[in-house]
C-alpha cells in the first residue's frame, strides 16, 4: 500500500440496512484489505440490527453518545465516550443509543469488512426473545 491521506470531507456518510449511518474512513475501498476502519452514527433511540462478521475481528471505539452494547454471551453493557468495545469475530453484536444526541464510535476490523463477512442475526433473535 501506498501512503495516503484520506480527507473527512471526501467521504460520503451513507445509511446502512442495519439502521446506522457509515462512512469509511479506509479499508477495502481505499486498498486495504487488512484493515477497515468506518465512522458509525445511530440515532438516539435506535438499535443496530444483531449481526455477526465471519472470519473478521471488531473493536468499537466510543467517540461520543453512550449506549448498550450487546456481543455474544456477555450482559448487555453500558458504554460511552473512550470505550472500548472488542467483539471477536463470528460474536454476534448490537449496540442501541440510549442518550439524546448521536452515538458515534468507530469500526476498526482485521481484516477489512466486506459485505460478505456481514451475518444477519436478527431473526434468530427474535424468536429468543
Amino acid at each position: 500500500m501506498l501512503p495516503k491521506i484520506v480527507k473527512a470531507n471526501s467521504l460520503k456518510e451513507y445509511l446502512t440496512p442495519e439502521r446506522c449511518f457509515i462512512y469509511e474512513n479506509c479499508g477495502v475501498s481505499t486498498g486495504d484489505e487488512k484493515v477497515s476502519i468506518a465512522r458509525a452514527r445511530v440515532e438516539p433511540g435506535v438499535t443496530t440490527k444483531a449481526h455477526h462478521l465471519e472470519g473478521v475481528q471488531e473493536i468499537y471505539l466510543i467517540t461520543k453518545g453512550k449506549g448498550i452494547v450487546t456481543v455474544g454471551d456477555l450482559e448487555p453493557a453500558e458504554v460511552a465516550e473512550g470505550d472500548t468495545v472488542i467483539i471477536p469475530a463470528g460474536a454476534s453484536q448490537r449496540i442501541k443509543n440510549t442518550g439524546k444526541t448521536d452515538l458515534i464510535f468507530y469500526c476498526i476490523c482485521t481484516p477489512s469488512f466486506t459485505t460478505l463477512c456481514y451475518h444477519d442475526d436478527e431473526a434468530n433473535l427474535l424468536r429468543r426473545e
